[in-house]
């Protein structure tokens, strides 16, 4: 199937451009995996999701409290 995209904006044409050389691929091919991007869902596994958890934790340990948070919230009201 094919479709021709007109008036695309010089300067999202131009971040195409760089991220296509970055990822070694065509544009066409750059804009294939954006739209397969945005319209396909995927679909992370319990553990995907469980280790990305863990790495979170491990980064913010011991760095955020209830203190902390309960200051975060009195900040962002009026």
């Amino acid at each position: 199937m094919n479709y021709t995209l007109k008036n695309i904006p010089e300067e999202i044409y131009e971040k195409i451009k760089i991220r296509a050389a970055r990822n070694r691929r065509s544009i066409n091919g750059e804009i294939i995996d954006i739209l397969a991007a945005v319209t396909v869902p995927k679909r992370q596994s319990v553990e995907e999701i469980l280790a990305i958890a863990r790495e979170l934790r491990s980064r913010t340990r011991g760095r955020i409290t209830d203190e902390f948070i309960n200051e975060a919230k009195r900040e962002g009201r009026p």
